[in-house]
């Protein structure tokens, strides 16, 4: 049933080809569900028929766009609006843009005063999905500043009023700095808020040789390796690591 309804809003072909495509993608049902039915039966039965129709657009717009498998995965996607609706999120933010997909889910899952912090080096990619956010009716929502993460995250940090200001923080960018990121977020997030990490799980690489990893991402499996590790550690949070997408990380600040 529900592919017929996506085929309507889509196109027949475009929908059984993206159902397909994400089952088949990697990054998304290669780490623990080996197989790519198991996921399209996830996806068409849990996740699609609740998904926005702005968000089904926009992952239509990604769809055919060079790094598609860059945006964040739909059920990876449904978790984290759950987690905004828990911690009845408010005021958010978000390191790593891309099209814009998670981006819109939190501004459409914000309440109408809501804001999020978008933060990313390059608004070409953010302005591909900027015309399916307008449609949407919540750009409003969205402060987007071009520029590297970590002066902003400082910036922020220069007011004393945003310590413990912010509810719920998206991290998608560059995992080197992913730590530099966590240290500035558990000043910016409140006590019981929440901070996601993307990519935790690199590929499945994380459990595998690095002779078996890409020589061009060694950099990034070894950055994660030490997040992980260090996660793992920090008492400050308690965290929840998630076999969704590429992998994705939970933190809850306790203290």
């Amino acid at each position: 049933m529900f592919l017929f309804v996506l085929e309507c809003v889509l196109g027949k072909e475009t929908a059984i080809t993206m159902a397909k495509d994400e089952a088949k993608a990697s990054d998304f049902s290669k780490g623990l569900l080996q197989s790519e039915e198991l996921y399209k039966y996830i996806l068409e039965t849990s996740v699609y028929p609740r998904e926005p129709e702005a968000l089904k657009e926009l992952r239509s717009v990604t769809h055919n766009y060079p790094m598609a498998n860059m945006a964040t995965a739909p059920d990876a996607g449904q978790l984290m609006e759950m987690l905004l609706n828990l911690v009845n999120a408010r005021k958010t933010i978000e390191v790593g843009v891309f099209t814009g997909y998670s981006l819109l889910l939190t501004a459409l899952t914000l309440p109408e005063d809501g804001k999020v912090i978008a933060i990313d080096v390059n608004r070409s990619t953010y302005e591909i999905g900027l015309p399916v956010i307008k449609k949407a009716g919540v750009e409003h929502k969205i402060d987007f500043r071009v520029s590297e993460a970590l002066p902003i995250l400082d910036e922020l940090l220069n007011h004393e009023e945003n310590e413990g200001g912010f509810d719920f923080a998206f991290v998608d960018a560059d995992k080197v700095s992913y730590w530099n990121y966590h240290e500035r977020l558990m000043r910016l997030i409140k006590v019981g808020g929440i901070i996601v990490y993307d990519n935790t799980l690199w590929g499945g690489s994380v459990a595998e040789p690095d002779s078996s990893t890409p020589e061009g991402k060694r950099e990034g499996k070894k950055a994660i390796l030490e997040l992980n590790k260090k996660l793992s550690a920090d008492k400050r949070v308690q965290i929840s690591q998630v076999a969704l997408g590429d992998g994705i990380t939970i933190c809850k600040r306790l203290y």
